[in-house]
């Protein structure tokens, strides 16, 4: 059993909160997460797909009143959007009576109609956790290039080879394409999700291009940012926002897209081990989705991620904006001997970062010009992961 970083902040969250919302793709470990933390207090567990756990909250109110004195654990709570007016009744009626904390624990797989949903009915009663796939703090520095091969959703690390490993992602892609989505989006067909998902692997980090994408499966171009939005809501897609200031500088302003998970981004390009990865044009924009990912997971709560680039071509692959208006820039390489581009320089320049750092495929740590430090992805995730 592999512990999860977050276990030990939604546990102080329900120690404050009367609900939280634990957010996440399917398969990332909710459950098994949120079983752990249940165990240690009374507690019920309801998977609102089973039928059986459905029946049983025909009258809610009435079922969840009589467990008012346990933790209630609502799995796949996408699934009954009906439940938050109840749920804002029971926690109003339990703070009355003295119930001010730990009620509800709510998984769900969909970011934005869930927060939407909750926000709406549950404001200033509920904190939101996501849970992303495993990092390499959870797992550890020597499982680092696995973990960039096969991904973090646990079935795929842990699984006994590769083969197995990508044949499990196949399954979760299969899944979601037949299964999951439709449920959400009836109407987009399967098959032109599948090569939007898959052309999106092969433009993985490029600023997003909605026309080019359109022009090739053949729809418009609001359709396409339909699909994508959904990948995102579904924490599939990441969009990596640039960074705007009122610099004077014309700058890029199109977000880019990356496939969240780098198993997942390697099932979608058929790369089976790390020898078939080194060999494919994917092993830079891969390495680098994959660093991005664990930072941005790794830094301290409300940290704001960000690209930034001019139309002079000045770019910082990841500024990380930390409480405290602390600004870090951060360049990533896969070179065991990083060169850091003039572009960068130029970037801190116009920025002045606290921290100018360059993320690469060594160990050590390695001062260089200009202020700028490089040092091993694991490292920075480990120091990021410290501030929180």
């Amino acid at each position: 059993m592999l512990k999860r970083r977050l276990q030990t902040r939604i546990r102080a969250d329900l120690e404050a909160e009367a609900a939280v919302t634990l957010l996440g793709p399917r398969q990332v470990g909710k459950t098994t997460l949120a079983l752990e933390i249940a165990d240690a207090v009374p507690s019920i567990y309801l998977d609102l797909e089973d039928p059986a756990d459905r029946d049983k909250l025909a009258d809610p109110a009435l079922y969840l009143l009589a467990h008012e004195d346990r933790l209630v654990v609502l799995d796949e709570i996408q699934n009954a959007p009906g439940l938050f007016s109840v749920l804002r009744g029971l926690i109003d009626k339990g703070r009355r009576k003295g119930h001010k904390t730990g009620r509800f624990l709510l998984l769900g797989s969909a970011s934005i109609d869930l927060l939407r949903q909750s926000s709406e009915s549950l404001a200033g009663r509920i904190a939101y956790r996501e849970l992303s796939p495993l990092d390499v703090t959870e797992t550890g520095r020597e499982t680092l290039d696995v973990l960039w091969l096969r991904g973090g959703f646990p079935p795929s690390f842990l699984a006994r080879g590769d083969a197995r490993s990508l044949e499990w992602r196949r399954d979760f892609l299969r899944t979601y394409l037949t299964r999951d989505i439709p449920l959400l989006e009836p109407r987009i067909p399967a098959e032109t999700l599948r090569r939007l998902w898959t052309m999106l692997a092969h433009s993985q980090g490029t600023p997003l291009n909605a026309s080019r994408l359109a022009t090739g499966l053949s729809i418009s171009s609001p359709t396409v940012a339909r699909y994508i939005d959904l990948l995102v809501d579904l924490l599939l897609v990441r969009r990596l926002q640039p960074f705007h200031r009122n610099l004077g500088k014309r700058l890029v302003k199109s977000p880019k897209t990356y496939v969240r998970d780098s198993g997942v981004l390697h099932a979608l390009l058929g790369i089976p081990t790390l020898d078939a990865l080194r060999d494919h044009p994917i092993i830079g924009p891969s390495w680098e989705g994959f660093a991005i990912e664990t930072l941005i997971n790794c830094a301290p709560a409300w940290t704001e991620p960000f690209y930034y680039r001019t139309s002079a071509g000045a770019e910082i692959d990841l500024l990380l904006e930390m409480p405290g208006d602390r600004l870090w820039a951060i360049e990533i390489k896969r070179s065991l001997s990083p060169k850091v581009e003039r572009g960068f320089h130029i970037a801190c320049d116009d920025l002045k970062p606290e921290r100018r750092l360059v993320v690469y495929a060594g160990v050590e740590r390695v001062p260089l010009s200009h202020g700028v430090e490089a040092i091993g992805l694991a490292a920075l995730a480990e120091q990021l992961a410290g501030h929180n």
